[in-house]
C-alpha cells in the first residue's frame, strides 16, 4: 500500500522530523528489526497522517514516503551524489543527507540528537558520504544482507559478530527486548512498553512458547503475575471455561481484543466461580490458538473510555501473525509425573502471498489431553466399604484436570491493498473443544432424592422405593429406615432387589442399579467462532478512516452421563443432553484519525469513532428426560409423593419455559487526543458516551500523563472512570446445579432478578457496575538493555454484579410460588439471583524489571515480574431478615464468601525468568512464587476454612536447533514437583489438595517437542 501523492510548499520542520522518526521507530519495532528509524525523504514534506494511519494497520510495507521530485543537486553518476551539509546534530545532518541523496536511511533518532557530525562538501558515493559525515563519532554505518543502509551506535558494534547475530536473532523471535510495540491503550501511534503512559506488557510469541502450557490462557498467567487462573475441577460450566482474574478483578472485568478489535464474550456464566467470579460472564481466552500469535499486549489499566464496557481491570490484545511466506509445524508430547494428564498437540502455521503486497496467514492446532486425579477416598465412601459394600469405586470421586477429548483451533489473518489509498483486511478464528469431568459422588444411602428421603420433622431417613403399580394400589413396598448399617444387607431391601418375585418386580430402588452409588460425568462441547473484516482508507486533508464489522459466536452444548432422572424410576436414561447456551455479538466500528500541527512542537494526535453493537443470548431446552417430572416425583403441592427428585441429577435440563433468546443493542461515540505539551510532558485524553437499550446511558473519561524527568527516568499515571454493563445472560439466565451447602449437597437455582422467585426473595433490576481507577508509576530506562517499571493502581468498584449466596426456600415460599404458577419451585432447595450487591476497593503494585546482557558468549535476557494485590469489600447491601422473631437488616453474602472475594487470590505473586541463547542452544529458566491464600472449601460456608501456604515452583526448558530448520525441545513445568499443603478436609469429598490452590494441584509436568520451519 503506497502513500498518497500529496505535498505542501513548506520544508519539513523539526516536529515533522521527530514524527517521522517515531513513526519509523514504531514500524521497525513492530517488524522486530531493532531500535532504528527509517526515512525516505525528498525535497517535498511528508504526508504525515496517512503514515501514522498505515502504522496503525500493521501493514507490512508501511514507510514514510512523499511525492517523488527531482533532486536539486545534480547526480554525477549512478552511485555518486553532490552534498553540501554543515556540521550539526546528527539527526538533522542525516535527514539532510537522505534528502540530497533521495534515498533511504535508518538511524537511532534519540542517539542522533546527541551526536555532532562533521561537515560534508563535495561529490561522494553514499557510503563515502556517511563515513565522512560520521567519522570519529559514536555512530557507524551498517549494511545488511539486502543492501539496506542503517546507522547504529558504534559501541554496540564492538561486540563479537557472532554474539551480535545471536542477540539480533533473539530479538526477532520475541525476546524481552525493547523493540516491541503495542497498539492497545491508544487509538493513535503505537508505542513501546516504556513509552506508554499506562502499564503495558508486550509478550512475544517465543516467550509464550517457552513453557509447558498448551493453551494461551495458562501461558499468559505464567508471564503476567497480576493475571491469576485457578483450575476448576468440579464447578459446573466454570470447569469448561476457566475464569481469568486480572489485577484481582472478576473475569468479566477484562476486555479482549483481537488485532485491536473487540472480541465477544463466552456464553458460559460461571455460576460457581470461586467467589470472585461468581456470576461472571467473561471471555474464553483459551480458544485462541497460541501458535497463531505474533505477540500479546496486556494493558493493565482501566480503559472503558476507549473500548467500552468490561475494560475495568484492563485489556488484552492478541495480535495475529502476518507473515506472507514461510511457516512451521510443531509436535508436542507431555505428561505429569503421576503418570496421567498425557498431552498430544500438533500445530501448523503458514503464510501465503496475495499479489505483490497482500498476505494470508493461516494457523491450525489440534490437542488431546487426558485428565488427572489428585484424590483420596471420601470418608463416607470408606465407611461404606468398611460396612461391606464392595461396589464402591476407588476413589469414588475424582479431583483433577478434566479430559480434553478434542480441541481444534483455527485462525486466519489476511490483508491486501485495493488501491494506493485503500487496504482491505480480515481475520477469523474458529474452535471446537470437547471436555469431560466429574461431579460429586452420590452416596447410595444418604443422597437425598435418589436413594433417601429425610423427614424434616423427625429427622428419620428412609430408603426411597418406587411402587410401580402405584401407592396404596396392588402390592405394597416395604419401608426401610436407613442407618449406618449397609442397606444392601437389609432383608427388606433384598426382597426389593429380587426381581424374580412379584414384590421385587413391583418395587424399585436405585440401589439395584447403583449399589455403590454413582458419580455423574459432566462435560460439554464448546464451539466458538469470530469473523472480522474492514477497510482502511486515506481521506483528503490528512484524515485516515477505518471501517470494520465483526461477528462473534460462542456456544456450549452440555452433556451429563452416569446419572439418572430419579422421578422416572426404572424408565430413566443414564445419559442426558440438558440443553445449552449461546452468545452472538455483532459490532460495527467507524474510526477516524489525524495528526494536526499546532502551537506545540509535536503534532496533536486525534482519534474519533462510533460503534454499534448488538448482543443476543440464547438458552436452549434440554431433552425431555433431563427436566421432566416423572411419575415418581416428590411434589407434595402437586399431589405427587413417591419421593424422587426431578431432572437429570447433578445438572437438571433447561425447561422449555426457560428457553428463549434475549437481545440488546448499544451505540457509542468516543474520542481520543494525545499530545506533547512540552518535549518531556505527554498527555492523553479520552471520552466515551454509550447508550444501552435496556438500562440507559453512561459517560466515561480518562486522563493519562507521562513526564520524562531525564534520559533515564519518567513518571506516568492515569485517572479514569469505567463501567461494566450487566450482560444479557445475567439478566435472563435460569440455571439449576447441585452444589454444597451447610447441610451438604443441594439443588441450587440461579435465577434472573426479574424471576418471580427472585422477586419474592428481594431482587431488584440490575444496573451497571461503575469504577474509578487511578494509577501512578515510574519508568527507568538505563540503556537499551535495561528498563524497569513500577506502578501502583487503585480501583474502586461500586454496585458489583454477582450472585447472592444461596437462600433456602421454605415450604411456605414453595407453596406460595406454586400457587402463583411456578410449580418448578418444588425442585429447589435454595435459590440465588443476580444483584448489584457490594462495593470493593482493589489496590496493588506491579513491578517489571528487564535486563539483557552477555556472559561467556551467551546472550541473556532476565525478566523479573512481581504483583501485590489487595481487595477489600467496603459496602454490602442489607436485606430484611427475620431473626428470632425480630426483623433485622443483614447482608446476604456470608463471611466466608466475603473472605473468598478478598483473599482467595494470593496477595503476592512473582516470577523470575532467564532466557539464554548460544549458537544453536536456547535455555529458559523460570522461578514462580505464589503467596498465601484462603479457601472456603467447596464454597459451602460450612466452616471448612483453608489457609494455604505460599508455594514456589521452578520451570526449565532446553531448545536445540539440530539443523537450521529443525528444533528439538525438552522441558519441565514445576520441575521439582512442588505441591500445595494437603487439604485438612480431604475426607469430606476426597480432594487431596485445596482445589483453588493458585499454583495448581497436579505437580510436575514434563514435555518434549519438535518443530520444523520451512520457507
Amino acid at each position: 500500500m503506497q502513500q498518497s501523492n500529496i505535498a505542501t510548499n513548506r520544508q519539513p520542520n523539526k516536529a515533522i522530523e521527530k514524527l517521522h522518526a517515531f513513526a519509523w521507530l514504531a514500524w521497525c519495532f513492530s517488524q522486530n528489526r531493532g531500535k532504528i528509524v527509517m526515512f525516505r525523504l525528498v525535497k517535498a514534506p511528508l504526508h504525515i497522517a496517512p503514515t501514522l494511519f498505515l502504522l496503525l494497520t500493521h501493514a507490512p510495507l508501511v514507510y514514510a514516503q512523499t511525492t517523488q521530485v527531482t533532486a536539486t543537486q545534480p547526480q554525477t553518476s549512478i552511485n555518486e551524489f553532490s552534498f553540501s551539509i554543515p556540521a550539526q546534530n546528527a539527526n538533522e545532518a542525516l535527514t539532510e543527507l537522505a534528502k540530497q541523496a533521495n534515498t533511504t536511511l535508518l538511524f537511532p533518532f534519540d542517539l542522533a540528537k546527541k551526536v555532532k557530525t562533521n561537515a560534508l562538501e563535495g561529490t561522494f558515493t553514499l557510503n563515502e558520504a556517511l563515513s565522512q559525515l560520521l567519522k570519529d563519532t559514536e555512530l557507524a554505518v551498517v549494511v545488511d544482507e539486502a543492501g539496506m543502509l542503517s546507522i547504529r551506535s558504534r559501541s554496540s558494534l564492538l561486540a563479537k559478530a557472532n554474539q551480535a547475530n545471536k542477540e539480533e536473532k533473539a530479538s526477532e523471535e520475541g525476546n524481552n527486548g525493547l523493540e516491541k510495540i503495542a497498539v492497545v491503550g491508544t487509538r493513535n501511534a503505537p508505542r513501546s512498553a516504556v513509552d506508554s503512559p499506562v502499564p503495558l506488557d508486550v509478550i512475544g510469541s517465543k516467550a509464550l512458547r517457552s513453557q509447558g502450557n498448551s493453551d494461551v490462557l495458562s501461558m499468559l498467567s505464567v508471564m503476567v503475575p497480576s493475571l491469576n487462573v485457578n483450575d476448576q475441577p468440579i464447578n459446573d460450566a466454570s470447569s469448561l471455561v476457566r475464569p481469568a482474574n486480572l489485577r484481582g478483578m472478576s473475569s468479566d472485568h477484562t476486555l479482549l481484543l483481537l488485532n485491536g478489535k473487540r472480541r465477544h464474550r463466552s456464553a458460559v456464566i460461571t455460576f460457581l466461580g470461586g467467589g470472585l467470579s461468581d456470576g461472571a460472564q467473561g471471555p474464553d481466552i483459551s480458544i485462541i490458538p497460541a501458535y497463531a500469535l505474533k505477540q500479546v499486549e496486556v494493558l493493565r489499566d482501566g480503559a472503558s473510555a476507549q473500548y467500552g464496557s468490561d475494560a475495568i481491570a484492563g485489556v488484552i490484545n492478541f495480535v495475529l501473525k502476518d507473515a506472507r511466506e514461510g511457516g512451521s509445524v510443531a509436535l508436542k508430547l507431555g505428561g505429569y509425573s503421576e503418570g496421567d494428564g498425557e498431552l498430544f498437540q500438533i500445530q501448523l502455521n503458514n503464510g501465503f502471498a496475495i499479489g505483490d503486497k497482500g498476505f494470508l496467514n493461516a494457523t491450525a492446532e489440534y490437542r488431546q489431553q487426558n485428565g488427572t486425579s489428585r484424590s483420596v477416598q471420601r470418608s463416607d465412601a470408606q465407611a461404606l466399604i468398611e460396612q461391606g459394600n464392595t461396589f464402591i469405586q476407588t476413589p469414588s470421586q475424582v479431583w483433577g484436570a478434566l479430559d480434553v477429548n478434542e480441541d481444534i483451533k483455527l485462525a486466519l489473518n489476511a490483508g491486501t491493498a485495493i488501491s494506493q489509498l485503500t487496504e482491505f483486511y480480515s481475520f477469523a478464528t474458529a474452535a471446537r473443544r470437547k471436555i469431560t469431568g466429574g461431579f460429586y459422588f452420590r452416596n447410595p444411602q444418604t443422597r437425598e432424592g435418589v436413594f433417601s428421603r429425610t423427614d424434616p420433622n423427625t429427622g428419620e431417613s428412609r430408603l426411597i422405593v418406587a411402587d410401580l403399580d402405584g401407592l396404596e394400589n396392588g402390592i405394597a413396598c416395604p419401608s426401610i429406615t436407613l442407618s449406618t448399617n449397609n442397606v444392601l444387607q437389609d432383608p427388606d431391601y433384598q426382597r426389593i432387589a429380587d426381581n424374580t418375585t412379584e414384590l421385587g418386580a413391583n418395587c424399585f430402588a436405585f440401589n439395584e442399579w447403583f449399589p455403590g452409588g454413582f458419580t455423574p460425568k459432566f462435560g460439554g462441547t464448546i464451539t466458538d467462532a469470530s469473523l472480522a473484516m474492514g477497510i482502511r482508507h486515506e481521506l483528503p486533508k490528512g484524515w485516515a478512516m477505518d471501517a470494520s464489522a465483526t461477528l462473534g459466536y460462542s456456544d456450549i452444548e452440555y452433556t451429563i452421563s452416569n446419572t439418572v432422572n430419579p422421578s422416572l424410576g426404572p424408565r430413566t436414561p443414564t445419559s442426558f443432553s440438558p440443553g445449552g447456551v449461546s452468545q452472538i455479538e455483532r459490532t460495527l466500528n467507524l474510526d477516524f484519525s489525524k495528526l494536526i500541527q499546532s502551537i506545540f512542537e509535536d503534532p496533536i494526535s486525534i482519534g474519533l469513532g462510533a460503534e454499534w453493537r448488538k448482543e443476543t443470548y440464547f438458552q436452549k431446552a434440554g431433552d425431555e428426560a433431563s427436566y421432566i417430572a416423572g411419575p415418581f416425583a416428590l411434589e407434595p403441592p402437586l399431589g405427587l409423593s413417591e419421593g424422587f427428585s426431578i431432572g437429570s441429577n447433578g445438572f437438571p435440563g433447561y425447561q422449555p419455559q426457560s428457553a428463549g433468546h434475549w437481545s440488546r443493542n448499544n451505540w457509542a461515540l468516543y474520542a481520543d487526543v494525545e499530545l506533547f505539551l512540552t518535549e518531556a510532558m505527554q498527555v492523553g485524553l479520552a471520552a466515551r458516551v454509550e447508550h444501552f437499550s435496556d438500562f440507559g446511558s453512561t459517560f466515561d473519561g480518562k486522563l493519562s500523563m507521562r513526564y520524562k524527568l531525564n534520559d533515564t527516568f519518567a513518571l506516568r499515571g492515569s485517572v479514569n472512570t469505567g463501567f461494566k454493563a450487566p450482560t444479557v445472560g445475567q439478566s435472563n439466565v435460569i440455571n439449576v446445579t447441585t452444589a454444597y451447602g451447610v447441610n451438604g449437597l443441594e439443588d441450587q437455582a440461579t435465577l434472573p432478578p426479574t424471576d418471580l422467585i427472585s422477586l419474592q426473595l428481594g431482587a431488584t433490576p440490575l444496573t451497571p457496575e461503575e469504577s474509578v481507577n487511578f494509577s501512578l508509576g515510574m519508568v527507568m530506562q538505563a540503556s537499551d538493555n535495561f528498563f524497569a517499571t513500577l506502578d501502583y493502581f487503585n480501583i474502586r468498584l461500586s454496585d458489583r454484579i454477582s450472585t447472592t449466596s444461596a437462600i433456602p426456600l421454605t415450604e411456605q415460599d414453595i407453596s406460595a410460588l406454586v400457587a402463583q404458577g411456578r410449580p418448578d419451585a418444588v425442585k429447589y432447595n435454595a435459590a440465588k439471583y443476580f444483584t448489584n450487591d457490594f462495593d470493593t476497593k482493589t489496590q496493588g503494585v506491579d513491578l517489571v524489571v528487564n535486563y539483557s546482557f552477555s556472559y561467556n558468549d551467551w546472550a541473556n535476557a532476565l525478566l523479573l515480574a512481581y504483583n501485590w494485590t489487595d481487595t477489600q469489600v467496603e459496602r454490602l447491601t442489607l436485606y430484611p431478615a427475620l431473626v428470632n422473631d425480630e426483623m433485622q437488616l443483614l447482608p446476604n453474602l456470608t463471611p466466608s464468601r466475603i473472605r473468598m472475594l478478598e483473599d482467595n487470590l494470593p496477595a503476592h505473586r512473582g516470577s523470575v525468568t532467564l532466557e539464554q541463547v548460544k549458537d544453536n542452544w536456547a535455555l529458559t529458566w523460570r522461578l514462580n512464587y505464589y503467596g498465601e491464600f484462603y479457601e472456603d472449601h467447596l464454597d459451602a460456608s460450612a466452616g471448612m476454612d483453608i489457609y494455604g501456604s505460599a508455594l514456589t515452583t521452578f520451570d526449565a526448558q532446553l531448545a536445540w536447533k539440530v539443523q537450521p530448520h529443525i528444533q528439538l525441545t525438552l522441558g519441565a513445568q514445576n520441575l521439582f514437583d512442588a505441591l500445595p499443603d494437603e487439604n485438612p478436609f480431604q475426607g469430606e469429598v476426597g480432594a487431596l489438595y485445596p482445589p483453588t490452590s493458585p499454583g495448581g494441584i497436579n505437580g510436575a509436568f514434563y514435555y518434549a517437542g519438535i518443530e520444523y520451519t520451512f520457507n
